[in-house]
């Protein structure tokens, strides 16, 4: 019984870092394209030239952050299969 609540708290404390993480990435998102893109403050509207140009920041940097996920990973995989070759040689 014990064990199902710390599992259940693992798996909750896993939830709330990704769940963190996720918003961190929003929040970069969102701020670095506003910076870039948001120009005219005299106005409510947004006009199209501010509209594209935040369309393409967010693709650009959805685009990147999964470009460096997908790197990150190969490498996780490279290093797990180096460190199984090394834990074979050694046992």
């Amino acid at each position: 019984m014990t064990s199902e609540i710390v599992d259940a708290a693992k798996i909750e404390a896993e939830q709330i870092k990704s769940f963190r993480d996720f918003l961190f990435s929003y929040n970069k998102l969102s701020e670095l394209c506003f910076v870039d893109c948001v120009w005219d403050f005299t106005s409510r509207t947004v006009r199209d030239q501010e509209n594209n140009c935040a369309v393409n920041c967010a693709e650009k940097f959805l685009k990147a952050n999964q470009r460096i996920s997908q790197r990150f990973q190969e490498f996780q995989v490279i290093s797990n299969e180096n460190a199984l070759a090394m834990a074979k040689k050694a046992g």
